[in-house]
């Protein structure tokens, strides 16, 4: 079993910045893939970005891409995500998730049945 805590969430006004951290349990989180989540009311949950084992390799969802960072630190056990230029929009529960499993020859992951364990989710505001 993995546990994943988010933190960093908070109110924000449009165009400001925000930091998200996801403090992982995994002694084998270097050798894991990891990516963040969000769900805003009433949609269903989408990806945001996503990094590989070891931090090369990165995929950014088109709403996010120029504005957000992936970023992993594997001698914390920490992921990261950016945000730049926030707008009301990107309002949200984001989530953290890691992948554990044989990942073949992939360099990350982008759809929600691909990982295997979740974080509890922090809250991001923007206020317009």
């Amino acid at each position: 079993q993995v546990q994943l805590v988010e933190s960093g969430g908070g109110l924000v006004p449009a165009g400001g910045s925000l930091r998200l951290s996801c403090a992982a349990s995994a002694g084998t989180f270097s050798s894991s893939f990891m990516g963040w989540f969000r769900q805003a009311p009433g949609m269903e949950r989408e990806f945001v970005a996503a990094i590989g084992r070891s931090g090369g390799s990165t995929t950014y969802a088109d709403s996010v891409k120029d504005r957000f960072t992936i970023s992993r630190d594997n001698a914390q056990n920490t992921l990261y995500l950016q945000m730049n230029s926030l707008n009301p929009e990107d309002t949200a529960v984001y989530s953290c998730a890691i992948r554990v499993r044989y990942a073949g020859r992939s360099s990350t992951f982008t759809t929600l049945g691909q990982y295997d364990y979740w974080g509890q989710g922090t809250q991001v505001t923007v206020s317009s």
